[in-house]
This record gives structure tokens, sequence and C-alpha cells, in this order.
């Protein structure tokens, strides 16, 4: 699959469609995933595909970040921040390391609600979305490791505390999309701001962000074992929801037999990585891998291609999805919106954690024997 993005896309500031270099939080999943290539394999190519062709065509000779505006405060932009602490630790280029820095400045600068959680973007106004804990708190959790001050961990979970009691539903264990604070914007219920559905990606990203802040976060912290807790019991839900016959989930994970609904295989590559992770990192135990290695093969069966040039293809990813913001009601986060948003081939948001998982597999000589 790694190989087949490099074919597909000679260029890696391409990988989501883009027509001009960006700053993506999608080329930022998908680089990430071919820098663990490169540690796994030790092939340089990999390396030097993410930085000849994205860090170092984004990122210009002073460290300054192309197209990127503070001002904006966008959780997204902070996603592909995470390749650069490799890079930074391969070359000591002081580019990257300036970059680190203006978007952890950022956080520091993040608009927030009254009990510190961050707002996903400037022009969303005291929303929370799951999105952005996937954009951010990796990011935020290695940068404290490396570089910062161990008393700013309280922050990093926070983040999750406060989504997990605001966002969580208790008869179902899933993650609505989003959360308005102050309850007043068109989409949130208003007696409790939450968004309608429960978005298999929006869940998949919390699910992945649980999962890498835990690589981070010290086991000492007090809110260790509250982010352990919420990785399993997120688990045991997103099994549930887990189709019997495939394997992998629908866009909307709790209605599978409703019109228009469809497996998506971004979700499915996200949650079956956060999986495979969680057993080999031993918080989830054995009983875990029939259901993760079910999802595996059920990805490769049910998504996973070679196209007409020989290269790997996976399919059925939802281009995009979001609430709001004010004046585009059409995104209101109801079942008929996110079923209506555009479904293609080769979306970064689910090769990237297909890769990953991928790896994990690869490595994993009882994984491996279980691969279809």
């Amino acid at each position: 699959m790694a190989e087949s993005v490099m074919n597909n896309n000679p260029k890696a500031w391409t990988v989501d469609y883009q027509s001009k270099p960006n700053w993506g939080y999608v080329q930022g999943l998908v680089c990430k995933a071919l820098l663990r290539e490169w540690e796994e394999t030790g092939n340089p190519k990999y390396f030097n595909y993410v930085k000849n062709t994205y860090a170092d065509v984004l990122i210009d000779s002073t460290g300054n970040i192309l197209g990127y505006k503070k001002k904006d405060f966008k959780l997204d932009d902070i996603n592909s921040g995470k390749i650069l602490f490799a890079l930074y630790k391969k070359t000591r280029d002081m580019r990257y390391k300036k970059a680190i820095e203006t978007l952890r400045d950022q956080l520091r600068e993040q608009p927030r609600i009254p009990q510190g959680g961050f707002w996903h973007k400037k022009i969303y106004t005291n929303q929370m979305w799951l999105d952005g804990l996937y954009m951010e708190a990796p990011f935020y959790a290695q940068y404290i490791a490396t570089f910062g001050n161990p008393s700013n961990f309280d922050d990093v979970t926070n983040q999750f505390l406060l989504v997990e009691k605001h966002l969580k539903d208790p008869k179902t264990g899933l993650y609505y999309h989003g959360w308005d604070e102050s309850k007043s914007v068109f989409w949130a219920d208003p007696k409790t701001g939450l968004s309608k559905s429960f978005w298999g990606r929006g869940i998949g990203w919390l699910y992945m962000a649980t999962i890498d802040v835990l690589d981070f976060l010290p086991k000492n912290h007090k809110d260790h074992n509250k982010l352990v807790n919420l990785f399993k019991n997120l688990t045991d839900a997103i099994i549930h929801y887990q189709q019997k016959d495939s394997g992998v989930w629908y866009q909307v994970m709790n209605m599978p037999g409703r019109k228009g609904n469809y497996l998506e295989s971004s979700c499915s590559t996200m949650f079956t990585y956060g999986m495979i992770k969680g057993i080999e990192t031993g918080i989830l135990d054995s009983s875990y891998i029939k259901p993760a290695m079910k999802a595996y093969n059920g990805i490769l069966a049910t998504f996973v291609k070679t196209d007409k040039n020989g290269n790997l293809e996976i399919t059925s990813g939802c281009s995009g999805a979001g609430l709001g913001p004010a004046g585009n009601t059409r995104r209101d986060g109801t079942f008929k919106y996110y079923i209506s948003e555009p479904v293609r081939s080769n979306d970064g948001k689910a090769i990237g954690p297909f890769i990953m998982e991928s790896l994990l597999i690869e490595s994993n000589p009882v994984l491996r024997t279980m691969v279809k």
C-alpha cells in the first residue's frame, strides 16, 4: 500500500487530491504512516518521500509553514506536525524544530470552552469535535515528552475527559461527533448541545487519539488509568457494532439496516488500527485478537483491490464530513447528511491507518498467521 501511495502520488502533498501544496491533516496522516514504514524497514526512500515531497515543500528555509495561519486556530493544522519530530530527530534541521514550536504556540493560544477544552476551529465557537483530539492531542503529548513541561499532561488528558463527560452516549457507549458548550448552534440539541449521529470516522479519530496519546502519557500520571478505561470501554462499544458478516463498520455506526448507509473504509481501518495497537501494547488482552483480525481480514475482502496499474486501492471512503459552520445548514449532523457526502477510493484517511495496522500485524508472528 505504501508503494501504491508513492506510485499514485509522486509528490506527497497530492495525497488528498490537492492541486497545490497544502499543509493538510490528511497528508500528515499518510506521511506519518510512511515514516512508520521507514522505521520498520529501514528503507530511506520512505523517509525521503516524506521529507522531500511534503515537509520541504511546505516548510521554507526559515522554518515557516506555507499557507499556515495561526489566527484561524484550526486544530486540523496541528496533525502534520507529528511527522516533524522524526524529521528533526534524524536531521537536526532547525527548520523542523521551528515549525514544531509554531504549532505548539497555536495550542497555547487556542480558544477554549470554560472547562478548558479546545475549540475545534475559531469559526466553530465553543465547539469540541472528536476529530480535534486526534489532530492535536498526540502531537501535544509528544511535544511534552520530548521538549516540554510534564505538568502540561494534565491539559492533554483534560481534553479526553471532557469529551468522555459530554459527548459519550451512556446507552451505546459511542460518542456523538460534536458538542456545542453554548447549546446555540443550529445542529446542536438545545438541551445537551450534542450533534445527532454516531459517525464512524469521528469515533475513529477519538479511538486512535487515545491509543496514540498513551504512547507518551506516563503510567504514573493521575489520569493514565482513566484514559486506559476510556479506550477499553470504547473498544467494547465498537466491537458491539462490528458487522458479523463483513467484520467492518458502517458510516453511521448504529444504523446498519437503514437505507443509504454503507460499509465505510476509513472508520474500519481506524478501529482496526486501535485494536491491533491496543493488543500490541498490552492494553487489550488476547480475547480481542479475534475481532481485530476479523476486522483486518474484512478490510482486505471488502475494500482492498488491485487497480488496472497493479497498485493497491482501498475503496469506499467518505471524502469528508463536518458540522456547520453557521450558514452551511446542509452539514446538520443527521443520518441523511452523513450518507450524502461523496465516497471515493484511495482516501488517505483510510490508507494511513491501514498501513500502520499492517505493520503491527507484520511484526507479530501470531497475528501474521491469521491474515487470510
